[in-house]
C-alpha cells in the first residue's frame, strides 16, 4: 500500500543553488546578468558560476525562461516555499524516517522562534488536531 505522503522526491539541492533560486524566486523575471551582480556583490564568484548554477536549476525543473529581446528571463516554476516544503519533507521522509519529532525538538533547544513563526507553528498544530478529530469521527 502507498503512503499518502509519498511524493516524488525533488531533486536535491545546494547551498548556492538553493540561495540563487531564493533571489530569483524574490526579484522574477530576472536575467543572468542581475543574478551575477546580486551574487559578485555578495560573494565576489563570477558571472560563470551564476550561469552554472542557473543551468542546473533549469535541467532540474525549478526554472523556466522566456526569451524577451534577445535576453533570456528566468523565473521559478514554483514558489520558494512550495520548493523548501518537498526538500523538507524529503528529508523528514529520508534522513529522520518520516518523524518530526527531532524537528519539535530542535525548536525547543533553539529558544529563539520570531513571534509571528511561533504563531504559524500553533496555528499548524490547530489545524493538525482539527484534522486529527475530524479523522477519528470518519472512523467511529
Amino acid at each position: 500500500m502507498t503512503d499518502p505522503h509519498d511524493k516524488p522526491r525533488t531533486p536535491t539541492l545546494g547551498r548556492v543553488e538553493l540561495e540563487i533560486l531564493q533571489f530569483i524566486d524574490a526579484n522574477h523575471p530576472v536575467t543572468v546578468r542581475e543574478v551575477a551582480t546580486y551574487w559578485f556583490e555578495k560573494t565576489g564568484q563570477a558571472r560563470t558560476t551564476v550561469l552554472t548554477v542557473m543551468d542546473r536549476l533549469k535541467q532540474k525543473g525549478f526554472l523556466s525562461r522566456k526569451k524577451i529581446r534577445n535576453v533570456y528571463h528566468y523565473s521559478p516554476k514554483r514558489s520558494g516555499s512550495a520548493v523548501l516544503q518537498n526538500l523538507v519533507a524529503d528529508f523528514v521522509q529520508g534522513v529522520l524516517g518520516g518523524s518530526v519529532a527531532p524537528f519539535a525538538a530542535y525548536l525547543n533547544d533553539a529558544k529563539s522562534i520570531a513571534p509571528d513563526e511561533l504563531a504559524q507553528l500553533k496555528q499548524i498544530v490547530n489545524d493538525l488536531e482539527a484534522s486529527a478529530k475530524t479523522t477519528a469521527k470518519e472512523r467511529s
